[in-house]
Order: structure tokens, then C-alpha cells, then sequence
């Protein structure tokens, strides 16, 4: 992706690497890796690269290998790369891109509701709108959408031509968002073009009321991070000096996310840095929304310390994330699970084919190839939240298999779950 840019066609690049985006040093990047990243956005030619941190300087780690494009390649990472760097490459060193499209030819809309933040999803596909095909389409990706509609949170996904026939090509595009990404671009496609696709089968949306203007950044899902809060056409932080559970319960209801898990300062590298959008919040607790708290403290009290940043983990159904690692791409490698706030990893006691299926079903990655056991895919290093997991092979997502309690096993990081789809 391109970030910091004026448009979707230039800025600081950045390639995504497990669950993290990382900043490429401008000494590891050249012309031909800039073609390379045009090509692939579907952005034009590129134009000449501009110097080191020319679209500013990121947070987060770095890529710390060399990209070796011939310049023919379609995508960026068919490029070789050269063994990790000796010399650690800092943002200030972030190679940028500018590409001759100022827009990727790809846009999205929704058509036919009520309101600007409902109806048929559409995608403009090389200038030509058309519908897109819901055989893959989600909460999480409609939660993105909605994100870079400024149209808050999706509340579901209607089937059956829920608002009206459709006109024009049918997209049959395969989005595989997590909830964290600023817009669909961000998210990992296939794209599989005009096909086919059976009536009554249109991606749709209908908006959620009453919490549309608040959302949690930078978190590993979209039930926990930084609290920012959308006021007269932009979205500012929220900041103060106390920050407890009970406002932080008030957010989690507000965003429909469960229970607060608790409430935090994120730190210094992760703070926000737009405009302020509330300071000084009180809740009782049971308020609907954030919003409806007292905000109005006395001038002295918002002097008597410093405010910083309100950080906030929820737990509920939208808090669980699951994804492949450390495998050659994103529907295969070893099986973790996002889980109060925290990536970490599945034993594979009696892991088998049934309980691989229903991770392949989970993230869109077809049908199960194998169960892989005793880290086949290297060792984690964090928590290691499930054990005995014991799927049907028929459930909606690996949480709701019959297991052992969260976070409680007799296993080691050798005895990892993976998985092949």
C-alpha cells in the first residue's frame, strides 16, 4: 500500500508482513520496485522516486530485506529478495512512490438505500461500476467499507436483492479484510473479474444507528485500540486524564463489542496525532453512547494533569480474530487466534481435518487440505489460548468448537496447530 500520499497513487510504501504493516528503506528500493508497486495498485506508470521520507515518517517496524525487481513482475512480492540487512534502516530513510494515475481506478459506492450509509455494494473496476457478488462478502469486509465511508460500523448483511435488481457487470471479487484496514483497498483480494453470480447473491449493507461516530484504532481487531470519536466532518481523539472501566464500557456497548476487558493509555509510538475530539469524559456507565457522558468538567480539573490518549480492549464476539502465520501466504501456516487483546496459538491435541475445515471456512480459504501438527510452521511465542479443540467440521468459526477453557492447556509452543487449505 501507499500511505501519506494526496490519493491512492503516491506515498510512503509499505508492505504488509504477517499481521503488520512495515515501511521500506528508500537504499533497498528502486525504479523498478516502483513499477512494480504501480502496476500492482493499477496505478499507471511510475514517475521518478522521490527522496528518503519525501510523504513523512511512519511508525511500526521496518522491512528489512532488499527488493530485487526485474520491473516486469505483477505484483511486489514476486520480487526476490536479498538476506536481511546488517544495518538497521530507520522512517527516516522510508522509500516513497509516485505513480502517473492520481486514483487507482477503483472505487466503491452503495446504491439504493435509504440513506448514504445503506444499500448495494458496487465497485468500480477500471472506470466501469458494477455490483459486487456477496459468495465472499462479509461482516469484516463491510465493516472496512464502512470505515472508509465515514458511515461508522455495518449492522448486517442482507441477502435476497434486498435493495432492488441490479444493473450493469457483477464483481466477483473476493475481499479477505480483517477489520483493522482504512479502506477495502488495504485488504487482501482475489480478484476473479466479471463471472457469473446467482440472483439474490449482491453484497448489501444496512447501517447501524447511534454509533457511527465513534470507532478504535490500531488495534488487532475493531473491538479494541485508540478511541476516536467523528465530529463536524472529522474524526478526532479522545483524550484525559482518568480513564476507566466504566467509560470504557460505555465505548464497547456503543460499538455493540460485549464487555470492556479494560481500559488503558496506549503508548507514546501508537498515540494519535489529529485533532482533539473530546477531553474530560465522565460516565456513570450505563449511557448509550460516549457522547451522552459529561464532558463539561471544570477548566481547573482539565488542567490538573496531562491528557493523553484513551485506549480501550473489549470482549465479545467481534474481539476474536483468527488468522494463518508464518506460513507462503494467508491460507496456509499455523492456526492463532486473536483473544483479549492478544495474538496467540492452538494446541494440536486432537487436532484434525474437521477442525482445519472450519478455520478454511473462516477465512475464505476454501476447503481443508491438511491438519498440521507439532509446529509445522515453526513455534510461537505468545499465549497459547486453545486446546482440545474438537470441531463438527459444520461450525461458523473455531470459537465455537467444543475446547478447553481459554488459556489453560499442558502444552508447549512445540506442539503448535497448522493448517493447509
Amino acid at each position: 500500500r501507499l500511505v501519506g500520499g494526496d490519493n491512492p497513487c503516491s506515498g510512503r510504501v509499505e508492505i504488509r508482513d504477517g499481521n503488520q504493516w512495515k515501511a521500506v528503506c528508500d537504499s533497498d528500493f528502486g525504479p523498478k520496485a516502483a513499477a512494480v508497486v504501480c502496476r500492482e495498485l493499477q496505478c499507471g506508470t511510475a514517475l521518478p522516486v522521490p527522496e528518503a521520507a519525501h510523504f513523512g515518517e511512519g511508525v511500526g517496524p521496518m522491512w528489512d530485506r532488499e527488493l530485487q525487481c526485474v520491473g516486469n513482475e505483477s505484483l511486489l512480492v514476486s520480487c526476490p529478495t536479498a538476506s536481511p540487512r546488517d544495518q538497521p534502516c530507520t522512517h527516516a530513510n522510508a522509500a516513497g512512490v509516485t505513480c502517473t494515475r492520481k486514483d487507482s481506478g477503483q472505487g466503491f459506492r452503495l446504491v439504493n438505500g435509504s440513506t448514504a450509509c445503506e444499500g448495494r455494494v458496487e465497485v468500480k473496476v477500471q472506470g466501469i461500476w458494477g455490483t459486487l457478488c456477496a459468495s465472499h462478502w462479509d461482516l469484516l469486509d463491510a465493516h472496512v467499507l464502512y470505515h472508509h465511508l465515514n458511515c461508522g460500523f455495518a449492522k448486517s448483511i442482507p441477502r435476497g436483492g434486498h435493495f432492488g435488481r441490479r444493473t450493469g457487470p457483477v464483481w466477483r471479487d473476493s475481499f479477505h479484510c480483517d477489520g483493522t484496514e482504512e479502506h477495502l483497498g488495504q485488504c487482501p483480494v482475489t480478484a476473479l473479474g466479471a463471472s457469473p453470480c446467482s440472483p439474490g447473491k449482491d453484497a448489501a449493507v444496512i447501517c447501524s444507528d447511534g454509533f457511527g461516530s465513534l470507532r478504535l484504532v490500531g488495534g488487532g481487531s475493531r473491538c479494541d485500540g485508540r478511541v476516536e470519536i467523528f465530529q463536524h466532518g472529522t474524526w478526532g481523539r479522545v483524550l484525559d486524564e482518568q480513564w476507566e472501566v466504566q467509560e470504557a464500557s460505555v465505548v464497547c456497548r456503543q460499538l455493540q463489542c460485549g464487555e470492556a476487558e479494560r481500559a488503558y493509555n496506549p503508548p507514546r509510538a501508537q498515540r494519535g496525532t489529529g485533532p482533539m475530539g473530546l477531553r474530560g469524559v465522565r460516565c456513570e456507565g450505563h449511557e448509550a453512547k460516549l457522547s451522552l457522558c459529561n464532558t463539561s468538567l471544570p477548566e481547573r480539573a482539565l488542567e490538573a494533569g496531562i491528557a493523553e490518549d484513551m485506549g480501550v480492549v473489549c470482549w465479545g464476539e467481534w474481539s476474536h480474530q483468527v488468522r494463518l502465520a508464518k506460513g507462503p501466504g494467508r491460507c496456509v501456516g499455523r492456526v492463532e487466534i486473536y483473544y483479549q487483546g492478544s495474538w496467540g496459538t492452538v494446541c494440536d491435541d486432537g487436532w484434525d481435518l474437521s477442525d482445519a475445515a472450519v478455520i478454511c471456512h473462516q477465512l475464505g480459504c476454501g476447503g481443508a487440505v491438511e491438519a498440521v501438527g507439532s509446529t509445522g510452521f515453526g513455534e510461537g511465542s505468545a499465549q497459547i489460548w486453545l486446546e482440545s479443540v474438537n470441531c463438527s467440521g459444520a461450525e461458523a468459526a473455531l470459537w465455537d468448537c467444543p475446547a478447553g477453557s481459554w488459556g489453560q492447556h499442558n502444552c508447549g509452543d512445540k506442539e503448535d496447530a497448522g493448517v493447509i487449505c
